[in-house]
């Protein structure tokens, strides 16, 4: 099976799609599957762009409106997570994932499905430490703080995935877990990324909630973008046991959608030609859904998760057989995700543009049909009864002038002090001067340990083999013979030979973004951490 991999997306979707055309021009057949890392921005109106947290200069429509509308479906089956720029109000919807449009399916928070019998999971958002023990209280319309909390990864997420025993092929985060950038070529990501030095000399560089899920999890793939650099890793896991063979994690970061950005992978997984050819959902994950159903905090409340403790009278919420065949027998053994897309907002429309389009917190049909089935809580319908009751996104409102890190409470299980850190990224956006620290890209220090192993010369060549043989993008598509170089620890050392490029009649011309934008000749310098998002040049030099 053919899959692409596209990293932060920032609504470019037609240029997505014809690139993915041009790929099937090239390549030896159709692509099956595409996975979006995030940043996807499924924007259907002018009031979904006041809910994405950018600046409002970079708040543009995109082409995603007309796959919502109907005007243009997706040429081939889209699954993406979400980001830390999105339209929150249209994801909040879909908590537990369903369809933005036809043909284009949202993860959820957290969530696992399964495509030719390839089993594919995700976490949306990136981790900030003083949100990441909070329930999921945020409502529109949002405050200057909870337009950026909603999109802050929450503990109960990673609880629930952690609950997960079966094999995962593929996972997405948007950012990357921490301590990935060991198991590949370092100096070269610190060539292109200098600004990341000092959280990679110190451990501080990505989630350490993701690095806890990757450890756990051990997917063969692990796909994310948000530092808007190319980059592949082979992370070689410890066996828990003498007799297990010891799993190994594809790891590769992806670019923004930009001309000549290295933002789209085209990769062949291994799939179940037995399976059948739609999305379906895990029975694993549905019965873990049911199970911490009880758990939805949808309070600002900080808390932690039940562990074996002795405070907890249950704390083990993985999946048995006995649950399983029970949720099976609740879908009467049809585990076939239904097609029941539907239009909850009205669609932008170029002609009559509405600038003071109504914020509505909405309960979306998907989400109550799958709670109903499933037996599960809505939780937009449990929030809005706690807004009715206890005016909760009033009481925040209020609060627009305050950071959402005054606390000076333990935020997470994380140490995080940032205090030593000061780099930033020049490629990433920020809503504005005095809120720097809030949507830096640095996390921070984690007590958290990786168990891994140097990676052998005969897993190098089959990582290498992933990223090569099956490759048909040329140019800046291709993944360099650089890019797994290096080891674990900062010792450097070559983890396998070259990658192939594949057939050289198809690599004389590097494959670019299909677009009507041209570079200018000066590049305007920037000077703020997150400007160049948007932009339709390279700027990282200028930066």
């Amino acid at each position: 099976m053919r899959v692409a991999v596209a990293g932060c997306c920032h609504g470019e979707l037609d240029k997505i799609y014809e690139t993915l055309a041009l790929a099937e021009r090239r390549g030896p057949g159709p692509i099956d599957l595409l996975l979006c890392c995030g940043d996807f921005q499924a924007v259907r109106n002018e009031a979904d762009l006041r809910c994405m947290a950018v600046p409002p200069k970079y708040r543009h429509m995109q082409t995603f409106y007309r796959y919502y509308s109907g005007e243009k479906k997706a040429p081939v089956l889209t699954i993406f997570i979400g980001g830390n720029h999105e339209a929150s109000n249209h994801l909040q919807e879909l908590p537990y994932g369903g369809w933005v449009a036809p043909n284009i399916y949202y993860l959820g928070l957290a969530g696992v499905v399964k495509y030719r019998g390839v089993r594919i999971g995700g976490i949306s958002g990136i981790f900030k430490s003083h949100d990441y023990r909070k329930g999921h209280f945020e409502c529109p319309p949002y405050n200057p703080a909870t337009i950026r909390s909603i999109y802050h990864v929450r503990n109960i997420e990673v609880y629930k995935l952690k609950q997960l025993k079966q094999p995962m092929d593929i996972f997405l985060s948007h950012d990357w877990p921490r301590k990935i950038y060991h198991y590949g070529n370092k100096q070269q990501l610190l060539k292109t990324k200098s600004f990341f030095r000092q959280e990679v000399e110190n451990n501080t560089l990505g989630s350490p909630a993701a690095s806890e899920l990757l450890e756990h999890l051990k997917p063969t793939y692990w796909f994310s973008a948000h530092l808007h650099v190319k980059f592949a890793a082979l992370m070689q896991h410890q066996a828990k046991d003498k007799g297990q063979t010891a799993k190994a994690t594809k790891f590769l970061a992806l670019d923004k959608c930009l001309p000549h950005r290295d933002f789209l992978q085209v990769i062949e997984i291994e799939h179940d030609p037995s399976a059948p050819e739609y999305l379906e959902y895990d029975i694993e994950w549905l019965t873990v859904l049911r199970a911490t159903d009880d758990l939805i905090n949808v309070t600002e409340r900080l808390w932690n998760m039940p562990e074996n403790n002795g405070l907890h009278t249950r704390w083990d919420y993985s999946a048995t057989e006995e649950a399983m065949n029970k949720v099976l027998e609740i879908l009467n053994h049809d585990l076939k995700v239904p097609c029941n897309f539907s239009i909850t907002a009205a669609c932008y429309d170029p002609s009559r543009p509405q600038t003071q389009m109504q914020l509505v917190h909405r309960i979306n049909p998907q989400t109550t049909e799958f709670c109903a089935q499933l037996g599960i809580t809505d939780m937009n319908v449990r929030l809005q009864k706690a807004k009715e009751e206890h005016h909760l996104c009033g009481e925040f409102e209020e609060q627009d002038d305050m950071e959402s890190n005054d606390s000076g409470e333990d935020r997470s299980e994380y140490n995080t002090d940032t205090s030593a850190l000061s780099s930033i990224n020049p490629d990433e956006i920020m809503l504005d001067e005095e809120e720097e620290d809030e949507d830096s890209i640095v996390s921070t220090h984690s007590d958290m340990n990786t168990p891994s192993v140097e990676p052998s010369s005969d897993q190098a060549s089959d990582f290498s083999a992933s990223f090569s043989d099956v490759r048909i993008l040329p140019g800046s598509m291709v993944v360099s013979s650089d890019d797994t170089l290096g080891s674990p620890d900062g010792r450097e050392g070559k983890l396998g030979e070259a990658l192939e490029s594949g057939d050289g009649n198809d690599l004389e011309l590097p494959l670019k973004r299909l677009s009507d934008e041209h570079e200018p000749e000066q590049r305007k310098k920037i000077k703020r951490r997150n400007q160049a998002i948007y932009a339709a040049v390279d700027d990282d030099d200028a930066a």
